[in-house]
């Protein structure tokens, strides 16, 4: 084949790029149909977030573009033939007086008459509702669910909405809906099309997601608070994609969900992983003045979900070579680290690593060297970066996120509410390990988040060492994301709680001068 074969060939398999309507018809087609972005998405293959993304400007690209369009063309064809149906062939007086009523575009069929569109499938064998959890006898575009709204059983924690009064039969001539009826009592819900909303009544805000869905599950568990915390932990995936959704709705950054990622972010084989060092603390001091010394392991509380205010990539990453560390952008870096000469009363910034090189780390890593390079600290020198992967970033992407699970488990701390707080703490932990390459979340490919993330919280504990250190406490070991064991009076350096900013003890020993005598075991992130 010569070469001017190749380029034909090449030329020939670049088909036409599908057509799209503006962003602002694109919203208006889906909320039209009464769709919900985590139903576009889900059908897609993509997130909310990507779904919002398009309708704010964004265009899909290949094949996601041409299945997008497919729907958008489909959603405008399925709308001109109801309005052609719907036109009488010779307007009756009535309605051509009432010019104001013929400019109403048509409404959806109400949610009583069927859900038109998606397949529905009788059950043999009843299965959970998606949108209140008790048995339905149908499966609506494959998610179980009632047919009719009003046989959806409502909870003591989520009393049903008395439904906005109708018009009267007289108020809009026979068959054509009144345009206040079109808006309060023909148009299904998001949830009713789907299973966007199924952990959640209609909100009033993202805490208010998090009580709703914990109250809908202890009535539907008679109060049972076991089984109703298994319920939560068991969908707490979801039901933090929907807060993570909720809690970006009006955001000025558009997300993309399923970037292209670089083969270093790729598990090199199915039970592997990939090439980034996330640079995971654990150290010990090997050893301490004569005699015998109390030490307190401290916990350091939510340590992820501080973890969640971090520098994180937008868009897809993009690569460079020998360009200096811009603080705009945030990924993944190729760097030497530099050497570390403090090891006896600090640990390493990079973690325990037992072979000297070049390594791939995170945008935490990286700028915390960086910052302990600076003339503030001066305690190394700075890394040498050979080549970036990065995009524009943000550290106040998750921002509103993190703050609602904050604000809900300091509400579940105040009143002793223990479900919450497991429910909580499984929403945050679990959404930082399934955005990787995980059968869990779907929604969200961002391997790079998750280390970055995770590396974040290994800073941070690195930074409470070092502040214990500079107070004039001794550093015994530091491990994972939470652990910090200090000899002194730590309660004059960190404040003592179970909230967000404070530490708890864990565990208190003695050590001895040569050896530590740690009876206590690395404990799990909280």
């Amino acid at each position: 084949m010569s070469d001017f074969d190749a380029i034909d060939s090449l030329l020939a398999s670049v088909g036409p790029q599908a057509h799209l309507p503006a962003s602002e018809v694109r919203r208006d087609l889906r909320e039209r149909a009464g769709l919900s972005k985590a139903q576009v998405a889900r059908a897609l293959g993509v997130s909310p977030s990507t779904v919002a993304g398009w309708e704010s400007g964004r265009d899909p690209v290949g094949e996601i573009r041409t299945k997008y369009a497919y729907l958008l063309d489909g959603l405008a064809a399925k709308f001109a033939a109801d309005t052609a149906s719907v036109t009488p062939s010779a307007p009756e007086p009535a309605v051509a007086q009432a010019p104001a009523e013929a400019e109403t575009p048509p409404a959806s069929p109400a949610p009583e008459e069927g859900v038109e569109g998606d397949e529905v499938e009788v059950l043999a064998v009843p299965e959970p509702c998606v949108l209140c959890g008790h048995p339905a006898g149908t499966r609506v575009a494959g998610f179980a669910q009632h047919l009719d709204p009003a046989d959806c059983q409502t909870t003591a924690a989520a009393p049903a909405q008395p439904a906005a009064p109708s018009a009267p039969p007289e108020a809009a001539p026979a068959g054509k809906p009144s345009s206040r009826a079109s808006r309060t009592t023909t148009r299904p819900s998001e949830r009713s099309k789907g299973p966007a909303r199924r952990a959640f009544q209609e909100p009033s805000g993202p805490v208010d997601l998090i009580a709703q869905a914990v109250q809908a599950a202890l009535a539907e568990h008679h109060g049972d608070i076991e089984a109703a915390t298994a319920a939560l932990l068991k969908r707490a995936i979801p039901d933090a994609m929907q807060l993570l959704d909720e809690t970006r709705k009006g955001a000025r950054y558009d997300v993309v969900a399923h970037p292209w990622i670089p083969d270093i972010l790729k598990k090199q084989t199915s039970r592997g992983a990939d090439q980034i060092w996330e640079a995971r603390p654990k150290w010990t001091r090997h050893e301490l003045p004569p005699g015998r010394h109390e030490v307190t392991a401290l916990d350091i509380n939510g340590a992820y979900l501080s973890a969640l205010k971090t520098h994180l990539p937008l868009g897809q990453l993009e690569h460079s070579t020998g360009l200096p560390h811009d603080r705009r952008r945030a990924g993944v870096h190729l760097i030497t680290p530099p050497a570390w000469e403090h090891e006896a009363v600090l640990p390493n910034p990079i973690g325990q690593r037992d072979e000297p090189g070049p390594l791939w780390v995170t945008e935490p890593t990286l700028r915390l060297l960086l910052r302990l390079s600076g003339p503030k600290y001066g305690l190394c020198a700075p890394p040498e970066v050979h080549e970036s992967y990065t995009s524009g970033a943000t550290e106040n992407l998750l921002e509103k996120f993190r703050i609602a699970l904050k604000d809900a488990r300091d509400t579940a701390i105040a009143d002793g509410d223990e479900v919450t707080l497991e429910y909580v703490k499984a929403m945050y932990s679990k959404f930082v390990s399934t955005m990787g390459e995980s059968n869990y979340n779907r929604e969200l490919y961002r391997p790079d988040w998750m280390h970055i993330i995770r590396s974040q919280a290994f800073a941070n504990l690195w930074l409470k060492a070092f502040k214990a250190h500079d107070e004039g406490l001794m550093v015994v070991r530091a491990m994972g994301t939470d652990e910090l064991h200090v000899i002194g009076d730590w309660r004059g350096v960190f404040p003592e709680g179970r909230g967000v900013a404070e530490v708890k003890v864990k565990d208190t020993y003695t050590a001895g001068a040569d050896t530590i005598e740690h009876t206590g075991t690395e404990g799990e992130e909280g």
